[in-house]
């Protein structure tokens, strides 16, 4: 992706925030500068990724497949010490856009249309070796639990949800046409790097040429420390 690609979804993700009136914390509005000089108070941010996280899963074309997505507060699954055992993002889904048939190794999650159009969520049961299988799969829907056949793809309105568990491989689009989608995703602790496991051989972050500065660095670009 380029730089400039990213840093226009940024912006708009920026307005559709201030469209449903969510305010952010103060490091999601940190210049690359103010990066520079912030000091290891602020490790937290950096080890456990916060902030802003845009990806095109290597597929070249954001507009048809891809996320904008913020993690606002996140533990770690790899630190004993962690005693924050949840996480919580926003996500943007654009009109007719997509996101890849994936699912966690470990964290559970709730999935929440926080307003726009339709989302739609489609599920299939896995084995521990990633396997898609046809068996029906047990949905939870705002305190109902139903199944469905395997591939059926669950509508969410605004203010609907869905929770998904390990194994549980789902993608995301939207209904045909629909506006824009402000998603919510409450789970327990978030590691990008090694709980998600893609039906296709997908990178989950994606390479980036430079070809202007930085509006917002994203959640895996941030300095090391230089003086505390």
């Amino acid at each position: 992706m380029k730089r400039s690609e990213i840093n226009e979804i940024i912006k708009k993700m920026e307005e559709l925030l201030k469209q449903y009136k969510f305010s952010l914390p103060p490091f999601c509005k940190w210049t690359p500068e103010e990066w520079l000089i912030k000091n290891n108070e602020f490790d937290e941010i950096r080890n456990n990724k916060l902030g802003w996280d845009i990806t095109d899963f290597g597929a070249g074309d954001f507009s048809k497949c891809g996320f904008a997505l913020i993690t606002l507060r996140n533990g770690n699954q790899n630190d004993e010490n962690n005693q924050k055992v949840y996480a919580e993002k926003l996500i943007m889904l654009q009109s007719n856009q997509t996101a890849p048939l994936h699912f966690h190794w470990k964290k559970s999650e709730d999935i929440i249309n926080r307003g726009g159009g339709t989302l739609l969520i489609t599920l299939f049961n896995s084995n521990k070796e990633g396997e898609k299988l046809n068996s029906d799969v047990l949905v939870h829907t705002d305190g109902r639990a139903y199944y469905v056949k395997s591939g059926t793809s669950i509508k969410l309105e605004p203010g609907e949800s869905i929770t998904l568990y390990p194994y549980q491989y789902h993608s995301f689009a939207t209904a045909l046409d629909t506006e824009d989608i402000l998603i919510g995703e409450v789970s327990q602790t978030n590691d990008d790097e090694m709980d998600n496991r893609f039906f296709e051989d997908l990178p989950r972050f994606p390479k980036i040429e430079e070809d202007v500065k930085p509006y917002r660095l994203l959640c895996n670009e941030y300095p090391e420390v230089v003086n505390n």
